[in-house]
């Protein structure tokens, strides 16, 4: 029987029995217009028995080793033929209805590639949460933020941002691309492991002139952390690593060098900040991220696209908006 189903939820596993057993059901009972794939990633837990015994219906993909995140969904997504990706967190509820707007724009909007719904806080339902909000943006200097997030200051859901509108990244949280698209950036970058690879994705999208959107009618709540907490240093020197390998991939010639040395600067002043708080691993971290960055340098630059667009910012320093000028809330930078 030929599937006529356009979308693909497929959501990566890794050791996350708990987390399957807690939010898949929302998926599987809300997600009518779409099959439902875990790809697991040689997990060691129990994973693949709870799904074969409380999941039939789910479609099981079993990589070979635990990839990470993008090389995991690279591998996953070879044989997903659905024309549609909605790539979830398993530590994702989601919401009746979460999948007709989507699919709406997609059907459509032709050049609209990338899509990310509404991302709400599970632990605090009346708040956006950090990883994604109500879609990203960057500044010149390569700092992700969120309308409804700006660094470590959350708003609360208001309906303030329930304006479907051209954002210029998509959280990874919960992810929805064209498989066309996919393909022709060629995924995402397993270089980058896990860590802001959505964000490179997004940005070479951008280059392309691929559109990327954000719809408010699609709401999707979101635990943030379960695989790899905020606190843990390992996640300091992927976001600091990628961050910068991200910059070097995707600046505009005339930017690359004056603007890596500033965020280089400007790290060294995150790593003085962690000192004073005691926090002397995720400084290390930093130093560890910036080695890595010169040992990647060449690689990475090779990775450069022939088109790098100038116009990929709206603000030139969110850290000076946020610490110097107080704007902690996305309406009152501008």
């Amino acid at each position: 029987m030929i599937n006529s189903k356009k979308i693909a939820v497929v959501i990566l596993n890794w050791n996350g029995a708990k987390l399957l057993e807690q939010f898949l059901p929302s998926v599987v009972a809300y997600s009518d217009e779409a099959t439902v794939y875990v790809a697991d990633n040689a997990s060691t837990d129990n994973s693949i028995e709870i799904l074969k015994k409380q999941f039939p219906s789910v479609k099981i993909i079993q990589n070979t080793d635990n990839f990470g995140f993008a090389k995991g969904y690279n591998e996953a997504l070879k044989n997903v033929e659905e024309e549609y990706y909605a790539l979830v967190n398993s530590d994702i509820e989601v919401t009746e209805n979460w999948l007709p707007p989507i699919l709406n724009i997609f059907e459509t909007e032709p050049n609209t590639s990338i899509i990310q719904p509404k991302l709400l806080d599970f632990k605090k339902k009346t708040h956006f949460e950090y990883a994604g909000g109500a879609g990203g943006f960057i500044d010149k200097y390569g700092y992700p933020f969120c309308r409804g997030r700006i660094f470590d200051t959350v708003e609360a859901d208001k309906n303030q941002y329930d304006d479907e509108i051209e954002i210029f990244w998509a959280t990874g949280a919960c992810f929805f691309i064209r498989k066309e698209a996919f393909r022709t950036l060629n995924g995402f970058d397993d270089d980058f492991f896990a860590h802001q690879e959505e964000i490179d994705l997004c940005w070479r999208a951008f280059n392309l002139d691929y559109t990327t959107k954000y719809c408010p009618q699609s709401v999707v709540y979101h635990v943030g952390g379960a695989t790899l907490h905020e606190g843990n240093p390992r996640k300091t020197f992927l976001n600091f690593r990628n961050s910068l390998l991200m910059l070097l991939k995707n600046l505009p010639k005339n930017q690359l060098v004056p603007v890596i040395i500033m965020r280089m600067i400007l790290d060294g002043l995150a790593g003085f900040q962690f000192i004073l708080k005691g926090k002397f691993r995720h400084f290390w971290a930093i130093l560890k991220a910036h080695y890595a960055f010169y040992l990647l340098t060449l690689k990475f630059y090779k990775k450069r696209n022939i088109i790098q667009k100038t116009n990929y910012f709206k603000i030139k320093s969110i850290v000076y908006r946020y610490f110097i000028k107080s704007g902690k809330e996305f309406a009152k930078l501008f």
